[in-house]
Parts: structure tokens; sequence; C-alpha cells
């Protein structure tokens, strides 16, 4: 039972939870939350309530939780899916404070992308799901997940976390840190080894003092006697403030009188960084050294973040130095552990412990004007703060992954192939680890989970064993079809449910590869481009049909195009694995009326079919149970609804053997488009996930639901 209750949760809470409330309120056990992302006004009916309860916090997701854990029995439980937000920040340390306090947290899932999951309101930062049970006791360690897409049946890493490493007991601020890779975690402990604050830097880091739209009247299109540089994020360019900037959308001057003045600054030697990153932009921080200007004052925008030396300027060598670690894929990488949003805050930067002093001003002259890109930087910064190699190999992987991302878009692979899971499988198929060069490419033969432990074993990235067929499906079969790589070279004929079914580099592939990084790469993908086309036009000339082989182990060949190849998969997988030993007696054929079609053993078992009738797609005879099973595969007819039901048991009302119904899809997300249609008392298998089977409703599991001698 349930009661649908359309009234404001936080007045409801309020009612519940205040102290002249004399009726006791039923606690819940279990909670399942996906609240409303929305700033609270100071002016509004919800804070004022909150603040009669006790609540203070910014934004109405999490005064919802904040309210469920009030109702919440002691051992109750919550999910909830929200913006990672709350996990750092001075405006959430009121709500995480009273979150760790009462609640312990069991397991988090993060999804990497920061516009999938809420696209639609607007919500540019990654979301979260966490499961937490309200008790004083925390656990040893958190169970987390993290997938790049908003399908949670997406390739998924998976660790397991001591607690003291996600939330530090001694953090002040409670940050929860939420590392998805263990080479990553290398970061978290190189980044504590440093040990200076800022204000043993001698520096602070503050918000740009000026708001242009509460000074609009002051802001100008060029600089004169009476104004002073103004800089926007657009002046931030590879590391240095170019001012003005080439094609300025912003005013670049600001008037100075009285008005004005507080919030201006003495010219001289800053670091300024973005408070906030564009949509799904590579990097989270982005720091710029503004050198003296030809002005006595400055205006610094209030879109930006500032280091300087108590008030007053830096250090040049001090500034250059702590603009190049900010730069660096080590911090930026440790910085996005702990927040998942695009606001970078002062009040984060102000936690992050720094390398000392005098190491920073040594990378400072190193670097002096001159201009490094990513790679010479990290380079740089690891060489001069003696940067551990376990660090340093964690930051070379997450480089290699994103040579392998632009290779992949260099030879136009699909989109969807073009991500994480189908990069790491390009470096197993050519064995890249982190340290390896792309000239020493390889061609080793691979299976998929060989492959997955190879992520796991070089790069951190350990995945569920149930995304096996993720990589089958949705990478190995695309890089067949590109010709990028070959299936079984060793031995072409090996059966599909083959454990030794294996994967290899093609020769064409593997020279393209070794020539990456190098100034004969874009001829070698010019030619690589050409070999390649000709290649599948050859392919295709003497493939035009899709090989498949039966359970019996004869070998056929269906038509391309509709539902064969989903055909393919119900042959080849599912019925080795759920009618063991079966005779397939009818196969239907997008391109022909039908492949196979053992009239004569339908016969022999007492079924005479209506010539005129609508077959399903598959017919197996189970012979070690006695069934028919009856498979439809969704691309052709649509699943088995109740009207397809009664349409097969006529069609088949004169056997005596169990009727047994079957749709198949290719993967859970198109079989919930048909949730609704499919009939009860049938079964369904999803060919992504073949090990599994659905059952709907019913007494039994995948079995006939009539006695066969009952049906005339």
């Amino acid at each position: 039972d349930y009661c649908l209750h359309e009234k404001s949760f936080i007045e409801v809470g309020a009612e519940i939870n205040l102290p002249l409330f004399t009726t006791p309120a039923t606690n819940f056990t279990h909670t399942i939350l996906n609240p409303p992302y929305k700033k609270i006004s100071n002016q509004s009916i919800e804070k004022r309530i909150l603040a009669r309860l006790g609540i203070e916090t910014v934004n109405l997701y999490s005064a919802f939780v904040w309210l469920t854990i009030l109702q919440l029995a002691k051992g109750g439980e919550v999910v909830a899916i929200t913006p990672r937000s709350f996990c750092n920040g001075r405006y959430f340390r009121p709500f995480r404070k009273a979150f760790l306090e009462n609640m312990s947290i069991e397991k988090i899932h993060v999804f990497g992308s920061r516009s999938a999951v809420f696209s639609e309101d607007d919500v540019l930062q990654e979301n979260i799901i966490f499961h937490a049970t309200k008790t004083k006791s925390k656990p040893d360690y958190i169970e987390i997940t993290s997938n790049s897409k908003n399908e949670l049946d997406e390739f998924s890493e998976l660790r397991r976390v001591p607690y003291k490493e996600v939330i530090e007991i001694n953090d002040p601020e409670s940050f929860i840190h939420i590392v998805t890779n263990s080479l990553e975690d290398s970061l978290r402990v190189q980044m504590a080894q440093f040990s200076s604050t800022l204000e043993q830097l001698g520096l602070e880091v503050s918000t740009g003092p000026v708001v242009d739209f509460r000074l609009r009247s002051a802001l100008r299109a060029s600089i004169d006697e009476q104004n002073v540089p103004l800089i926007y994020p657009e002046s931030i360019k590879v590391g240095k403030v170019l001012f003005p900037p080439q094609n300025p959308r912003k005013s670049i001057a600001i008037e100075q009188n009285q008005e004005t003045s507080k919030w201006l600054i003495q010219s001289g030697w800053y670091v300024l960084t973005k408070r906030f990153s564009a949509k799904e932009e590579k990097r989270r921080i982005v720091a710029a050294v503004c050198s003296p200007m030809d002005a006595p004052l400055i205006g610094i925008e209030n879109h930006l973040n500032y280091y300087h030396a108590k008030g007053e300027s830096m250090n040049p060598d001090l500034s250059r130095g702590l603009a190049a670690f900010l730069n660096s894929t080590l911090f930026d990488t440790f910085f996005r552990q702990f927040s998942g949003h695009t606001q970078v805050n002062a009040t984060d930067l102000r936690q992050v412990k720094y390398p000392c002093k005098d190491d920073l001003i040594q990378l400072g002259r190193q670097i002096g004007d001159s201009c490094f890109d990513q790679k010479q930087l990290d380079t740089l910064v690891h060489k001069t703060l003696a940067i551990m190699s376990e660090a340093t190999n964690a930051v070379q992987a997450s480089r290699r992954i994103e040579e392998a991302l632009a290779i992949l878009k260099d030879i136009s692979a699909p989109k969807e192939q073009q991500n994480e899971r189908s990069a790491l499988c390009l470096l197993a198929l050519a064995d890249i680890r982190p340290e390896t060069p792309w000239s020493q490419s390889t061609a080793p033969r691979r299976r998929i989970t060989e492959m997955m432990d190879w992520f796991r074993d070089y790069y951190g990235k350990q995945y569920a064993p149930n995304t096996r067929e993720t990589v089958r499906r949705q990478t190995m079969h695309q890089f067949v079809q590109m010709g990028l790589v070959i299936e079984n070279p060793d031995r072409p004929d090996r059966p599909i449910n083959s454990p030794k079914w294996c994967y290899q580099l093609h020769q064409q592939a593997l020279s393209l590869l070794k020539s990456y990084d190098s100034e004969q790469w874009e001829e070698a993908r010019r030619n690589y481009a050409i070999s390649v086309t000709n290649l599948l036009q050859d392919r295709n000339r003497n493939m035009a049909m899709i090989p498949v082989n039966l359970p019996s182990g004869q070998a056929i060949q269906l038509s391309t195009g509709g539902q064969n190849v989903l055909i393919k998969d119900i042959l080849e997988s599912f019925c080795p694995r759920f009618t063991p030993g079966g005779s397939v007696l009818y196969i239907g054929d997008a391109g022909d009326k039908f492949i196979i079609n053992e009239t004569q053993k339908f016969r022999e078992m007492g079924v005479e079919l209506d010539p005129h009738g609508k077959m399903p797609d598959i017919v197996i005879y189970y012979e070690q149970q006695d069934w028919i099973v009856l498979i439809e595969a969704v691309t052709s007819h649509g699943p088995v609804n109740l009207k397809r039901h009664n349409e097969l048991k006529q069609l088949f009302r004169s056997s005596h053997k169990g009727l047994v119904f079957v749709t198949a899809f290719p993967s859970r997300k198109e079989m919930t488009r048909y949730l609704a249609e499919i009939s009860w008392e049938t079964e369904v298998w999803v060919a992504d996930q073949p090990d599994h089977m659905i059952h709907f409703n019913g007494e039994r599991f995948l079995g006939p639901y009539e006695n066969p001698g009952s049906r005339s």
C-alpha cells in the first residue's frame, strides 16, 4: 500500500519535526529520493521553515535529504540521486557535518557526465547515487562505482575504498573524496605529502571583487587616464593573462572613482584561476600568471579567484611556480576527487596543501616566461617537486587514455565508440602501458577477460565481471567492423561460445599506432584510411552474409539486415545457456522467408502448422524437458504481447509438447520501450546480458503453463 501526499515535503517535515508537534512522528525505515535541484532564496517560505528546524543549507536537494534523515528510524536506510556539489564547499559544510554525523555511507555511484543525468534541469555538474544507513558506527570500506554515461548498465568501474580515505576524520571541512580507480588514489597520497598551507606560503586566495552588474555604469570599452584594466576569464590563456583580449566580449576597463576604488587592487604579480569551468570542459582548474600592467590599479572580475600576498603583489617566481602547479594534471585530477561541479570555490583552494615555498619558487624560475604544452609542464612539475613514481604513472595513464581517444577520433570511429571503454581496449590490444610510447606498440592476441584484467593491472580500472558483454558488443564488435581488429587469427573457425575467443590488432592498424605522436602520423593516417577502405570493400564482397554457428555445430549464413544480428545472438548465446542440446526447427530470415524449416520433424512431433500462420523468428525443441521454445526477436514483430501470445498458442494448438514463449531484446534499454506490452507467463532474454532471464509472473521460471494433454 502507498499514500501519495500532494503537499510540500518541507512544510510537512516542519509539522512533524517542530518541538510543539505532540503527536509521535512515524519514523521511516527505507527512503528513496530524487529531490529537486534549486537554490533556496533567502526570502522564501522554505528558508524560514528550515531555519526554524535548525537546517542551514543552500539548495532544495540537500534540504530534502536533511529532512529525510530527521524522519529516518535508527538503522533506517536512504538511497538518493543528487548532484555531487555537497561533497565540498563552504555553503554545504553544515549539511555535510549533519549528514556524516548521523549517517554511514555504504555505497556511492558516480555519473561522470556533468550534463547527462539532469540534462532537462540544466544541472551542469557530476551526479551521484548514494546509499547510507542511519547509525553512528562507520564501515571499514565504502563501495564506489562510476560510469561515464547516464545509463546504469553502461561500463562501470568498481572499487572498495577504506572509509577513512573517503572521509578524513580530522578534516574540519568534512570533504568527501570520491576516487574511482586505484591509480588516481596515488595522487591523493602524493598531495597528502605536501605540507604547506597558504598561510605558511604567506599567501591568500580571494574571489574577484568586481561584480560587473553592480558597477555597470563604471564599465568601459577602452582604457584612458580615468580607467584601469578590468580582467575577465576570457583573458586567461595558456597559463598567462593576455590583456587586452584579441576579441573582447566584455568591457576591458573600469573607471577609477570613489565608488569603484575599494574594489580595485594594486597592479602586480598574482595568480588567477577561473571560478567556473564550461560544460564538459576537460580541465577543472585553469590558472594564469597576471604580471604588472601599465596602470597603478587593476580590477579582477567576480568570475575569477586570485592568489595574492595578503593583499600585496606576489614574488614573480612564486607566482609562476604556483600557476604551473595549479595547471598540472596532478593537481587538476586530485581536485576533481572532491569537486564534482562547475564552480571552483576559493574555500576549496584554501583547504588544499601546497609544496613548500622554496620548491614553488624553484619551479617558477625554470618556467620563466616560456610556454609549455601540458606534457612538458607535467614533466617539469614532477621533476622539480620530486613527485613519486606512482603519481607520475597515474598522470601518464590519464594522458595515454586521452591519446587513445584522439586516435579513435582521427580514424573516424563511430561516436558511440569514442569513449574510455574503447580507448582502454585499444591500449590493451596494442599493449601500451602508461610508460610505453606508441612507437613500441605490439599486437598480442587477447581475450576479453584478459583485456579487463589488463585494464585493472596497468590503468587501475576495475570493472564488474558482467560488463564483459558490454566490451564485446559495444566495442570489439565495432572494432571488427571497422577493420581495426581480427577475430581469432589463430583459429578463424573457433566456436562463438569458446572461452578462447580472442582478438588481435590488424597489421595495418598496428603500423598506424606505431606512428602516433610522430611527424609521420598524418601521412600514416591517410594511408590507413585508404587501406582499411579497400579491406572493408573486399570483406563486403566476400561476406555479404552473417555467419552463424548453430548449437549442433552446423554453420549457416543469414542475410544482412533486419533482426538477423539479434537472431545470431539468440542461436549462439541463448541456446547454449538455456536450451543446451536443443534442436533448431525453424529460423526466419530477413532476406529469405526462412533459412531452416524442419517441417518433417514438426510432423513427427504431432505438430501440424497452418502454412498461412505467422511463425515466430526461431523455434527450438528442447528434448531434455520436452518443450517447444518459441522465440521472437524484438526488431521483427515486437514482443510476445497478449495478442501474439494467443496467436502462437493457436498456431501450435496441435502440439502435445510444453510451449515456452520468449521475447529477445538486444539490450535492456530496448526492452524498456516494450515493458507495458509483454504478456504475462512469458520469458524475456536480453542479448547484452546473456546469462540472465527475466520471468513475467506466473508460478514457474522458463517452463510451459498448460498441461499439454489439455490442449485441443
